[in-house]
């Protein structure tokens, strides 16, 4: 039981690190100094977080299955990326969050450092 908590809270953290990486520039309008904190770049698709390496660990300690492949497309990928999304339609939507939050954060940086 222990395990299986401890695996569903890494599911926790990922997943609250992926929303911030999704819509970190809309929550730094509230709080200015989100952009100072510390964040790392989204991973190349072939790479798996070791977040998620952490989680099956310690699902299978629990006695559950792991499973293969990256958070992503276990959790998100069915839910952000519905059945006939093509390769190309993928490559506009993550260019579209990557356009939308630099223009966020650089609007941000003229607010509050340019002053």
């Amino acid at each position: 039981m222990l395990y299986a908590m401890l695996a569903d809270l890494v599911v926790l953290v990922h997943t609250l690190f992926v929303l911030f990486v999704a819509f970190g520039g809309v929550v730094a309008l509230r709080w200015r100094w989100l952009p100072a904190a510390p964040a790392a770049p989204p991973a190349p698709r072939a790479w798996v977080c070791p977040l998620t390496y952490l989680e099956n660990r310690f699902r299978r300690l629990g006695g559950e299955a792991g499973y293969g492949g990256t958070f992503i497309k276990h959790y998100l990928e069915p839910v952000l990326y519905p059945a006939g999304l093509t390769q190309l339609s993928h490559l506009v939507l993550g260019f579209l969050a990557l356009v939308i939050n630099v223009l966020l954060y650089a609007y941000l940086w003229q607010r509050v450092y340019r002053k």
